[in-house]
């Protein structure tokens, strides 16, 4: 009997998981896919945004701006990469310079600091390939950029470091009230715990609903995006966002942690959701909307596109807390942007409502602390050399686009929660990222997958169990 069941691995899964490991507290955080990072997570523009953007007195006001205000700390102590880069809204000359107002005094209002309208000389300055049409700007600079993936990983991990249980191939397919307690039924088995947290992406209405009368309807909203190659990461320096619609921020510009440009996203309701494909009328139009905002974007050198899925519920902001008529179910549902912003602050707000249900005491052993994958790019000549004769491994190159060496990707497979298929090397160290898409490399990953995990070579996958690469021996075929 657990006390916690969390369902759903992504960073929301993850926050809540890492700060319940602050208590004493028996919990499992239970995930469909083989690996975590392979939802909503994955695919997003990897902001942290200022807190702007929402309705004054909304969760999403409150816990974005708590939020964006953890992550300096949260990343010094997990070790992932964040940068406070600041972001523009800007204003063109054929739009209602009241639309962008209206943003700064919803940031006043919510506590955002740092605001300031600047006009069009200013921002040149700041950012020369702003479009000719760019007038005034509102200027956010407690705005940043993260990566996602390390940021998922490295919640989880330093949660498992504390104790918490991880799940993963099983796919909740029911959950129940039985007496004092909840069965959540899955394809490896049966689960139990006195507490539910309910932190299912897209899916989190379906779970809800098995358990509350209060319905939820979660809309799969699809964003798709392009990423162009590190020679385009300078273009520009701030996350540029237009005007909002009532679908969302519009299409952005940004830098990445890792060097890129991103541009993106579309928003677009579907009915599937599992609809992470692109689509050639979605990425058609990114050139040509991005130009409004922003000049002259190489999208030549777009080395690849993707989508992902938002969890846009109806009332519009997340759904947070104990379910009226489901005691010990808690949920964390509809979290779309600033979802990814508001992760570590949910994680706060739901691990200490689910302790003072359980009346959890403080876990005295806690170790905040997590050492991410060494990156020797980091690292000076010298010190770099003084690895390579400790190590070897971090000598032997495999991907070559991204100068990831065999060191990092043995550190991948082999840490707290490792990577067990291809896509899960390349989140955690970005081998496979580069120009070639994997081309190379991928030969080279699914080796050491086979010799580390280990595995026969018919069972490495791209990612999860259906994934398959290898499926027989050349002549055989």
């Amino acid at each position: 009997m657990y006390d916690v069941a969390i369902i759903g691995g992504g960073v929301i899964g993850s926050a809540i998981a890492r700060e319940l490991s602050k208590f004493e507290v028996n919990a499992v955080v239970i995930e469909r896919e083989q690996d975590l990072c392979c939802g909503t997570t994955k695919a997003n523009s990897a902001i942290i945004h200022g807190g702007y953007d929402a309705k004054p007195g909304s969760l999403k006001a409150k816990l974005n701006v708590e939020g964006n205000k953890m992550f300096d700390e949260l990343s010094k102590d997990l070790d992932f990469p964040f940068k406070r880069n600041g972001s523009l809204v800007v204003r063109t000359k054929d739009q209602d310079k009241e639309g962008l107002q209206k943003l700064y005094d919803q940031g006043i209002a919510n506590g955002v600091e740092g605001l300031r309208i600047i006009e069009r000389d200013e921002l040149i300055k700041m950012e020369p390939n702003l479009a000719d049409d760019v007038v005034d700007a509102l200027y956010v600079p407690t705005g940043g950029i993260v990566c996602p993936f390390n940021l998922n990983y490295a919640l989880a991990e330093n949660a498992a470091d504390n104790g918490v249980e991880f799940k993963l191939s099983t796919k909740v397919e029911k959950v129940a009230k039985t007496g004092d307690h909840y069965t959540i039924t899955t394809n490896a088995g049966d689960i139990e715990a006195k507490t539910v947290v309910n932190a299912a992406g897209v899916y989190a209405d379906e779970i809800n609903n098995m358990v509350s009368s209060k319905k939820l309807h979660i809309v799969a909203r699809r964003g798709q995006y392009e990423l162009l190659d590190k020679s385009a990461g300078n273009h520009v320096s701030h996350t540029i966002f237009q005007l909002p619609s009532k679908m969302g921020k519009g299409v952005l510009v940004t830098p990445t942690v890792h060097g890129n440009l991103l541009v993106g996203p579309t928003a677009e309701d579907v009915d599937n959701k599992e609809g992470v494909n692109t689509t050639a009328e979605g990425l058609g139009g990114l050139a040509a909307t991005s130009a409004l905002s922003v000049k002259n974007v190489p999208m030549r050198q777009v080395i690849t596109s993707f989508a992902g899925l938002r969890a846009h519920e109806d009332g519009g902001d997340f759904i947070l807390g104990e379910a009226e008529d489901a005691e010990g179910f808690f949920n964390a549902a509809g979290i779309e942007s600033p979802g990814l912003s508001s992760a570590p602050a949910i994680g706060v707000m739901i691990a200490k409502e689910v302790a003072e249900k359980l009346s959890l005491s403080e876990n005295k052993n806690f170790n905040g602390k997590r050492k991410g994958i060494l990156n020797p790019a980091t690292l000076s000549l010298e010190e770099r050399n003084e690895l390579i004769k400790k190590n070897p491994a971090y000598g032997q190159i495999i991907c070559r686009c991204e100068s990831i060496s065999k060191g990092e990707m043995l550190d991948a497979i082999n840490r707290t929660l490792g990577a067990r298929d291809l896509d899960g090397v390349k989140r955690r160290t970005r081998g496979g990222m580069g120009r070639c898409q994997g081309g190379f490399c991928s030969p080279r990953v699914m080796e050491l997958l086979e010799q580390e995990v280990p595995m026969s070579p018919f069972d490495v996958t791209k990612n999860g169990p259906d994934a398959k690469i290898v499926f027989g021996y050349n002549k055989q075929i």
